[in-house]
């Protein structure tokens, strides 16, 4: 990267943080550490309006942090208006309700099915919010690509944007088309039947002390967990994360860049290149380096998809509108 180009990041990058500490201290909402990972508070905006709304949670004494629970966040839903049926059958829009951790007593849920329609609920706008934001970026890609191929140009701004871009998706400047193989979406299908298969339905100790969602490994120790059962000789550890949100980002940037998913991200270019939709069911048989189940793995993605239709959930779309989920004091 340029010198010039450095110092102009360098330069917004100052102010980008100037005006997330107004923005935090105008009006915000605290994220509460997971229980056991270590994280440090962060703050982040909400819709005042709807502030009151989300207010009724419990914990366990005077002196811990309130939690979420599955009875508070489920008359949310319902005050919403969030039925994951209709979602289902007439592609319904989603509520932009974004649950920072999911609910500690989910495990207490007896019938499977009602365990399964929280936790559907919970993740698919988080799945669709990460989405969009990618979409987001891939728009502006091409819209850059195909000005370049007109005028040979790409002002100064786009640069500044592209140089990020490429960096932050680790391919080297100038190679376009293999930046647009990286920044596409992940298929709402396959992200929930993942996080299901990872997270227990929500209700394994990585995703309640840690917000893990797809059982991520990594070798350092700071923000992690310690598998219980992790076999001898291995030091692996499990991510965790600060909200279930930078979970489902960091679970989409890995598909999108790490090379074990280069056939995913091919087949999924030339889906586009020939004006397929990105569904799901065409692409799962590509993730067999998730799991060292290899075919079995990808069999039991497949199945939890038809088995809960999940394939109808490829369309879906998610409110305009700002809602957010979070434990208050």
């Amino acid at each position: 990267m340029k010198r010039f180009e450095k110092t102009i990041i360098a330069f917004f990058g100052v102010c980008g943080i100037s005006l997330l500490i107004v923005a935090t201290n105008i009006s915000h909402s605290t994220i509460y550490k997971s229980p056991k990972a270590n994280f440090a508070k962060a703050a982040i905006g909400t819709d005042t309006a709807l502030s009151n709304i989300f207010s009724s949670l419990k914990s366990n004494n005077t002196n811990t942090h309130k939690y979420l629970t599955v009875s508070a966040l489920s008359e949310k839903f319902t005050i919403l208006d969030y039925d994951f049926g209709n979602i289902l059958d007439a592609g319904a829009t989603v509520p932009r309700i974004l649950v920072i951790n999911m609910p500690r007593d989910i495990w207490k849920i007896k019938t499977p099915a009602d365990r399964k329609l929280v936790f559907f609920k919970t993740i698919l706008p988080l799945v669709l919010e990460a989405n969009k934001y990618i979409l987001q970026d891939r728009a502006r890609l091409l819209r850059i690509k195909n000005e370049k191929s007109k005028t040979g140009k790409v002002s100064v701004t786009d640069r500044l944007w592209l140089a990020g871009l490429f960096e932050s998706y680790e391919v080297e400047r100038d190679n376009i088309s293999e930046l647009l193989s990286r920044v596409d979406i992940i298929p709402p299908s396959i992200a929930l039947a993942q996080a299901a298969e990872e997270s227990g339905w929500g209700t394994s100790r990585f995703v309640l002390e840690g917000n893990a969602l797809f059982g991520q490994h990594t070798s350092g120790t700071k923000y992690s967990l310690v598998p219980k059962d992790r076999e001898k000789g291995k030091r692996h550890n499990i991510r965790a994360f600060a909200t279930l949100l930078d979970a489902v980002r960091s679970y989409a940037r890995n598909l999108n860049i790490h090379r074990a998913y280069q056939t995913f991200r091919n087949t999924r270019q030339l889906f586009r290149k020939n004006g397929y939709e990105i569904i799901g069911e065409k692409l799962v048989s590509k993730l067999t380096s998730y799991s060292e189940r290899g075919e079995k793995y990808v069999r039991t993605i497949r199945s939890i998809i038809n088995l809960n239709r999940l394939k109808n959930l490829d369309k879906a779309k998610i409110q305009a509108d700002f809602v957010i989920k979070k434990p208050t004091q």
